[in-house]
């Protein structure tokens, strides 16, 4: 019989017990929050270890599977479209599209596969719309492009992951909305940067792959549509991402640039941090250094998320080639919507660009840049047109004539003049058009109903034309380097970017980099566009608007030179060093001696400077926005301003030679074009020693040569509205020529070679192709 006071101290002890578990827990918890707040010293001296988001994503080689042979596809002439964004087009229509399509010689599609509409619950995934795209394409020879659309997430993901919604610099959250251009919800996604949200994607794009890898209609995947971030239907998106995980990945970032919390303070002069979490995003526009260093890891963390999608889909997948495709923005949009061609063309297998003239308008070195950046970043890759215009664009604020209303002569003008930057195929961004949202009737070859018209009338006869063997060798040949590399510094535009927050010009390095390819457009020079960490590549380049550069720039700059290049560069060189700081020695980071020259007096700003020009050869050349003025140490001086002062000066140095001008000749070609300006950038291949490949006797009219071992093709295209009788000369070195075969030309076409002159008739809007005997 058990007492009853033992039973009472048996039962406090209990409680007591029950008391002291509790405490011990608190305890326990509040070590936990006290260690939460602190963070702890790694070996390597760096403050704070790495936070829990994904690592970065290097590039994972191609492992190729017995079946792999991207030739299948990449190899190979392309013509076709995107045809099936979901809601559109109408299911009853797409036996009869897809025949339509195989008859007019079309051998391409892409699709938008929307995560949103696959995965219908968390991994339950619907591909009953999409089977019969494939099943009908392998029916029809034609080879079909997964477009994967993580950018669509499904709508139980955005409330099981509400923490990772895209986030804008106010705070306010992205929710889920329609897509003007697939009408499907689910845009602009949720962040890839969160841990849970990749996880899940990386599900979906692993069951896609695994799911159609194996279809004989299979030809390759295409990532991240357009390369820029997010999808949302406005290019300027420079307040994104400010969520947590971004957060956290920014952090992880300057660790690794900085090293530690302290040298991270003294660098963004903010000198009281204390803990890594008082770190974030900046909130703030204007050219500083923590907007500078987000802008940069901006670029740098799309770029990581798109190249994660590749490394799960190779894993998945390892038979099938990947594209991607970007809007040719890197010269306007970089730091709004991170687009950086290099970047993008260095993730796949192949490479493509979106470029339409309803935006951008006619003007014909417009489409040339877009095409000659896409060649350029490709580096050797294949690359498509891969978002062409085949219709009109009623949303569009441009004159009818202008590239809202689509002809069948413009479809054959720009498809010819991407044949002549050195793209392989067209695709088409509508086969047929939308029937709702907000860019229903845009873009497509065919009518509403997928009726023919007069425009895929002209997109057939150019892709039966292209698919034929006759032109097989046509396609096996590249456009030879350019005569003049021009210089692109990323670090440059960024800061001018965020110069013009605080009140600078926005366009200032647009109009530089336009200003100057249009110089040498102008003239039937071929300039390239060359990457900075590309510049071994070439032995002459022009470096335009180079006011900011890192110092790993001026010295793989200075280097270059000592080895032998050859450099033409516009005013301020490096003016601003990295984080945006002046140097008090102009040109700055060891310019002065690159350039033989100290700077006398500088001003700044485009109103100071309407209508400056500098005098040189003879020539009276427009510039504007910056003026520099010299005192010449080893140079000699060129050239000079209205009041005497030295603008132009040529040093040699190490085994180069340079020549500097100390404001914008490519900004004044831009604005206020001239027979002098146009003069000048002619003269730039004399100064340089080098010869003009081709010239061309009529304005409106552009040659380009491509080549494949011996065999020589010279494209001609016209872009007046009359037939034209061009006279050609082209450079002795390229050989001498006795006559040639047509491989695309107007009917009654006259031709006559004779050495290195070459004689030949254009039609209007059109091209003639021949391959130089």
């Amino acid at each position: 019989m058990i007492d009853s006071g033992d039973h009472s101290i048996k039962k406090n002890l209990r409680t007591f017990q029950s008391i002291m578990r509790i405490h011990h827990l608190i305890s326990i918890i509040s070590l936990i929050l006290v260690l939460a707040r602190c963070e702890p010293v790694n070996n390597s001296g760096k403050q704070g270890a790495p936070e829990g988001i994904p690592a970065y994503s290097e590039p994972v080689p191609v492992v190729k599977g017995d079946n792999y042979d991207p030739n299948n596809i990449l190899g190979d002439f392309v013509y076709g479209a995107v045809y099936f964004r979901r809601t559109n087009p109408p299911p009853e229509d797409w036996p009869r599209d897809y025949q339509t399509a195989s008859e007019d010689g079309h051998n391409i599609f892409r699709h938008w596969f929307l995560w949103g509409a696959i995965e219908k619950a968390p991994g339950v995934y619907d591909w009953s719309e999409y089977d019969p795209h494939m099943d009908l394409a392998a029916r029809h020879g034609i080879k079909v492009i997964i477009a994967e659309m993580l950018t669509s997430a499904p709508e139980w993901a955005f409330e099981k992951f509400d923490h990772a919604r895209l986030e804008h610099r106010d705070g306010t959250k992205d929710y889920s909305v329609m897509n003007g251009a697939s009408v499907s919800g689910g845009f602009p996604g949720l962040s890839l940067n969160d841990p849970e949200v990749r996880k899940a994607a990386g599900k979906f794009l692993t069951a896609m792959a695994e799911h159609y890898k194996d279809h004989p209609a299979m030809g390759g995947y295409d990532l991240a549509n357009e390369m820029k971030f997010p999808q949302t239907p406005n290019d300027d998106q420079k307040d994104y991402d400010y969520s947590p995980a971004t957060q956290a990945k920014f952090r992880n970032w300057l660790r690794e640039k900085y090293g530690d919390l302290e040298s991270l303070g003294n660098a963004w002069n903010r000198l009281s941090y204390t803990d890594w979490r008082q770190v974030g995003a900046p909130r703030h526009e204007g050219p500083y250094p923590d907007v500078l260093d987000w802008l940069a890891f901006r670029v740098d963390d799309f770029h990581e998320q798109v190249q994660w999608r590749a490394n799960v889909i190779r894993s998945a997948d390892p038979d099938h080639p990947i594209t991607t495709h970007g809007k040719m923005h890197s010269f306007t949009h970089m730091p709004t919507s991170v687009n950086n061609a290099w970047k993008a063309a260095a993730i796949g297998e192949g490479f493509g660009f979106t470029w339409g003239a309803h935006k951008k308008g006619k003007a014909p070195y417009q489409q040339f840049h877009a095409v000659d950046l896409a060649r350029s970043a490709a580096g050797g890759k294949p690359f498509w047109h891969a978002e062409a215009i085949g219709g009109p664009t009623w949303t569009s604020k441009r004159d009818r004539d202008d590239g809202k209303v689509v002809t069948p002569e413009d479809i054959l003008l720009w498809n010819m003049v991407s044949f002549a930057g050195g793209a392989q195929g067209i695709l088409n961004p509508r086969w047929r058009p939308l029937l709702n949202g907000v860019l229903w009737g845009a873009y497509g070859y065919y009518g509403m109903d997928g009726s023919r018209t007069n425009r895929s009338d002209m997109a057939s006869k150019i892709a039966k034309w292209g698919t034929a063997p006759e032109q097989k060798e046509l396609w096996e040949a590249n456009p030879v380097k350019g005569e003049i590399g021009i210089i692109v510094v990323p670090e440059t535009q960024l800061y001018a970017y965020a110069y013009s927050q605080g009140g600078g010009d926005r366009n200032a390095y647009r109009d530089n980099v336009f200003g100057a390819y249009q110089g040498f457009f102008d003239n039937n020079i071929q300039a390239d566009w060359v990457y900075i960490d590309d510049i071994d590549q070439y032995d002459f380049l022009y470096l335009p608007f180079p006011m900011m550069l890192k110092e790993e720039t001026a010295t793989k700059i200075k280097q270059w030179v000592v080895n032998g290049g050859k450099l033409v560069s516009e005013g301020v060189p490096g003016y601003l060093s990295e984080g945006g700081k002046v140097g008090e020695t102009q040109p700055n980071l060891g310019l002065d001696e690159v350039f033989g020259v100290k700077e006398s007096y500088v001003e700044f700003g485009a109103n100071l400077h309407e209508g400056l020009s500098f005098s040189l050869d003879n020539l009276e050349v427009p510039a504007g926005l910056h003026h520099q003025e010299y005192e010449v140490t080893t140079a000699e001086p060129k050239g000079s301003y209205k009041n005497g002062s030295v603008a132009v000066a040529d040093n040699n140095f190490g085994k180069g030679r340079t020549r500097l001008i100390g404001t914008f000749p490519g900004y004044g070609h831009y604005h206020t074009p001239n027979a002098d300006s146009r003069k000048f950038f002619a003269n730039i291949l004399s100064w340089g020693e080098v010869s003009q490949h081709v010239k061309v006797d009529a304005e409106n009219v552009t040659a380009r040569i491509h080549r494949n071992g011996d065999n020589l093709y010279l494209w001609i295209i016209n872009h007046s509205r009359k037939k034209l009788n061009v006279n050609l000369e082209l450079s002795r070195e390229l050989g001498s020529f006795s006559g040639s075969n047509v491989f695309w030309g107007v009917d009654g076409i006259s031709v006559k070679v004779n050495g290195s002159r070459i004689q030949a008739t254009v039609g209007e809007h059109d091209a003639t192709i021949l391959k130089l005997l």
